[in-house]
């Protein structure tokens, strides 16, 4: 299979290089707007490699199989489209959209084209949410009520403060106007360029580069569509420097059986630099998912699991304890068995790395691997919708099945 990268900033060359690790690979082609990455586009695979500023350089050459979209968000979905209808298999970066009208355009540009498209949330590949699905369906926590989730990133580079190329950020490197695409038109401003993320022109701040990943861990273990409500609270706590995108942010989502809470804190100077997890909390125990292991709590819910007596005459006392007692013999002293398992995944497994071989195989075979437009307008819809919310201050209705905002 050979392939082409758009957009070899940071998580487009791991895309990459993850890609040649999966076998079978080879990379003809990187299209960037920053001469400088395409310089070290060479440096990395090959001096005969080809680059260009002009991604439809790129899908214009009929040698290459497959495109990985790893630009600025607001570029998404129209490169992964026009890619689509050029008969390349494409592998885009989440968020899959920058605007709500854009899921449905990509989710129809796949469905006509016949092609594999696969979203880059590398969650949905992660075995720690394979075995919580696992569990859940199974039974082990009992009848899911509430999941937490938190992704706390506490360092300036994980709140995008993205190192500058200095004196060589300059107009004649940088193809500004192709940068800015549908964007807004502003002067040149290459701080707007290397830290996009903090632009709403160009990224979709926490919603859609940290909640995505929350919303795809979920609905992997949950096997759900998405929430019927979403209601975001948050602000510009510490990193005023001129972005737009909140670094504090909390969400609650209302799903069909269970309420879901969010976190994202990029304000922090705790420890460690990431802190991310999500806590299943049901009727017969609690399940906690981190990268590194899925661990149950197991404790069920008594139907009476206690009492309250002062207020009733020691007559009534003694006739309640009585019949409780009955009903909830005392449990003999001595260690009993806490009910806790630990499940651990392989040391040697890797999320990206298995993700973006799930996309090579999708392709060699021609089975697409469960994370497809459809599966990514329904992470992305909900993380577009907090931000919607954050605008409106107020609660967003959604419609899961069909992926859309409701009046």
């Amino acid at each position: 299979m050979k392939f082409a990268l758009i957009g070899a900033g940071g998580m487009g060359t791991g895309d990459a290089q993850d890609c040649l690790l999966a076998g079978g690979t080879e990379i003809a082609a990187v299209s960037d707007i920053y001469d400088g990455r395409l310089e070290r586009a060479k440096e990395r695979w090959g001096a005969r490699l080809f680059t260009t500023r002009d991604y439809r350089e790129v899908l214009a050459k009929r040698d290459i199989d497959a495109v990985i979209v790893a630009t600025p968000d607001h570029w998404h979905a129209q490169i992964a489209t026009d890619a689509l209808k050029a008969g390349k298999d494409v592998y885009v970066e989440k968020p899959m959209c920058h605007k709500f009208h854009e899921c449905h355009q990509l989710i129809e540009a796949q469905k006509s084209s016949g092609k594999i498209l696969q979203v880059g949330s590398q969650y949905a590949s992660a075995m720690v949410f394979q075995k919580a699905r696992q569990l859940i369906q199974g039974g082990s926590i009992g009848e899911l009520n509430l999941v937490e989730a938190w992704l706390d990133r506490n360092t300036a580079l994980g709140a995008w403060q993205y190192s500058l190329p200095g004196a060589d950020a300059t107009p004649e490197r940088i193809d500004w106007d192709r940068f800015l695409g549908n964007a807004p038109k502003r002067p040149f401003d290459p701080i707007r360029l290397f830290r996009w993320r903090n632009y709403a022109d160009y990224g979709t701040g926490v919603g859609g580069d940290l909640f995505v990943h929350l919303l795809t861990g979920l609905h992997v273990a949950t096997a759900t569509d998405g929430p019927s409500r979403i209601y975001a609270t948050g602000g510009l706590r510490h990193w005023k420097d001129g972005r737009d995108a909140y670094d504090v942010v909390l969400a609650l989502m209302d799903y069909p059986k269970f309420t879901f809470a969010l976190r994202v804190n990029l304000a922090s100077g705790a420890a460690p630099p990431e802190k991310f997890g999500l806590k299943f909390v049901g009727s017969e125990g609690t399940m906690e998912v981190t990268m590194s292991g899925v661990t149950v709590e197991r404790k069920p819910r008594e139907p009476e699991p206690g009492y309250t007596l002062d207020t009733f005459s020691k007559a009534d006392q003694k006739a309640i304890l009585a019949d409780y007692r009955k009903r909830h013999p005392a449990q003999p002293l001595g260690m009993t068995p806490d009910g806790n398992e630990r499940y651990s995944p392989p040391r040697s497994h890797n999320a990206h790395l298995d993700h973006m071989t799930n996309f090579v195989n999708a392709v060699h075979t021609r089975k697409p691997f469960f994370e497809d437009a459809t599966f990514g307008a329904r992470t992305a819809g909900p993380s577009l919708a907090v931000n919607l919310s954050l605008e409106k201050q107020t609660a967003i209705h959604w419609d899961a099945k069909e992926i859309r905002l409701l009046a």
